[in-house]
């Protein structure tokens, strides 16, 4: 029978994922007067390490104590506080609140970190020995000790043991193509065309990978490159001209000669229709094709190609920004330029200058045209979710996105601090749009971004 002087202690012990304690500091007390909050924040209770534990949320749970009798019993409950992850007990994921008993498992996400809920009763005498006895050592915490000294095959040699690790959390694909694009680049040394598309190509697809993670959705890869390349020949077919007659001759978008003098106001009408509405209409036309060939699948297929929700249409509109920039930079702005110096200064002088303006036009399609495709194709996504309003969410869109595009390129024959102004407010409305889809995503319990880079 526990007595009035039996005091109750409880702990929760964090374990490694083979159950394996993972230190004499991850032994955490419970006490029966105030709760514990587990997470990320430093003003939780148990605070876990914010770089080793990323899918841990900011405040990710709490155990609550409640009294059962006048003679001091505690209970613990453990509660879920909304994360991003779910906590799971036992296996299974916490729905609300729940006792919690000896052994119990509490893991912090499917596969975070794990903590042991242990429980004792210890009486006045025990504690008495407990603080002015020293207990010896014992043959098994010797083993255990000698076990923990010893280094296995799998630590000295660990690629051995990562797995699936390997390729799901380390990166390995974009690493591989790094390597490879390296490779071709050393191989097209003297060759500059060649080269100048190995270059453009690697820098589009690593300024495309970083608008991908904070995505956090995933999309087949050949989705994506199909949208890019169904960009890259609509601007090469004959609908480009239709484009153009529409935009730029019926409608006040001719856009002015360097010889031509015009006013600011004047200059960005022309702009807002010869470049942003034509421009922005054809990068999103691969997007509506890609939703209407959706609408024809079954599922999975449907989802996995169409367009269900604005993170799709984020990633398509993206998708058809590079298409657009890797054509318009190396088959239009480079050439010409490089001609233009190569005419006056020599051939080398030529190719340096093309691969000048290459790296930065394609390394800002960040702030550019993926910027402006990608907050249209939020729009076009969230028209789906939202079809009784799918009118004005397109008109909406579709004239921020081509303002934003219009206004990037009249400041630019103004001032450069402008440029610089807009290119981080085009920035900041792409990243904005990708934080509202991630959280309207039907699919956000799956989103790798929330899951590994998101607060909550």
């Amino acid at each position: 029978m526990t007595g009035k002087n039996t005091r109750h202690n409880a702990f929760l012990r964090l374990v490694s994922g083979n159950g394996a304690a993972s230190g004499s500091e991850s032994r955490y007390s419970l006490l029966p007067s105030k709760e514990v909050v587990i997470g990320r924040d430093p003003s939780c209770q148990v605070v876990l390490d914010a770089m080793m534990y990323r899918m841990v949320s900011r405040r990710h749970a709490v155990v609550r104590p409640l009294s059962l009798s006048p003679d001091s019993r505690f209970t613990w409950v453990i509660c879920d506080l909304n994360s991003a992850n779910g906590t799971f007990l036992n296996g299974q994921r916490l729905q609300g609140c729940q006792e919690l008993h000896v052994g119990d498992r509490i893991s912090l996400g499917a596969d975070g970190p794990q903590f042991v809920f242990e429980s004792e009763y210890i009486s006045p005498a025990t504690v008495m020995t407990v603080n002015h006895t020293a207990p010896l050592p014992s043959a098994k915490n010797y083993q255990t000790q000698l076990k923990q000294d010893s280094v296995s095959f799998t630590q000295l040699f660990p690629i051995i043991s990562t797995g699936k690790d390997l390729t799901r959390k380390a990166y390995l694909v974009p690493g591989i193509l790094t390597v490879v694009f390296v490779v071709l680049m050393f191989a097209t040394v003297g060759h500059p065309q060649a080269n100048q598309v190995i270059v453009a190509s690697y820098i589009a697809f690593a300024a495309y990978y970083f608008v991908y993670q904070l995505c956090g959705k995933q999309k087949p890869w050949w989705v994506l490159l199909a949208v890019a390349l169904s960009t890259a020949l609509i601007l090469l077919s004959p609908l480009l001209e239709l484009f153009i007659f529409v935009f730029r001759g019926i409608l006040p978008g001719n856009l002015p000669s360097q010889q031509e003098s015009i006013t600011f106001t004047e200059l960005l009408v022309r702009m807002f229709f010869g470049a942003g509405l034509m421009e922005e209409l054809l990068k999103a036309l691969p997007i509506l094709g890609a939703f209407f060939i959706g609408n024809a699948l079954p599922t999975p297929w449907r989802e996995r190609i169409g367009v269900w929700e604005p993170l799709d249409g984020i990633l398509l509109g993206t998708a058809s920004a590079v298409g657009f920039t890797l054509l318009e930079t190396l088959g239009q702005y480079v050439p010409v330029i490089t001609q233009n110096v190569a005419q006056q200064s020599g051939v080398g002088a030529g190719q340096l200058v093309g691969l000048q303006l290459l790296i930065p036009r394609i390394l800002g399609s960040v702030a550019g045209h993926m910027a402006y495709s990608g907050y249209l194709g939020y729009f076009i996504g969230l028209a789906v979710l939202k079809p009784l309003m799918s009118w004005q969410i397109l008109s909406v869109g579709y004239l921020s996105a081509a303002a934003l595009h219009a206004l990037w390129n009249a400041t630019g024959s103004i001032n450069a601090l402008l440029l610089v102004v807009v290119g981080v407010l085009s920035y900041a409305f792409l990243m904005a749009a990708i934080l509202k889809a991630r959280a309207l995503s039907p699919t956000r319990s799956q989103n790798f971004a929330t899951r590994f880079l998101g607060p909550k």
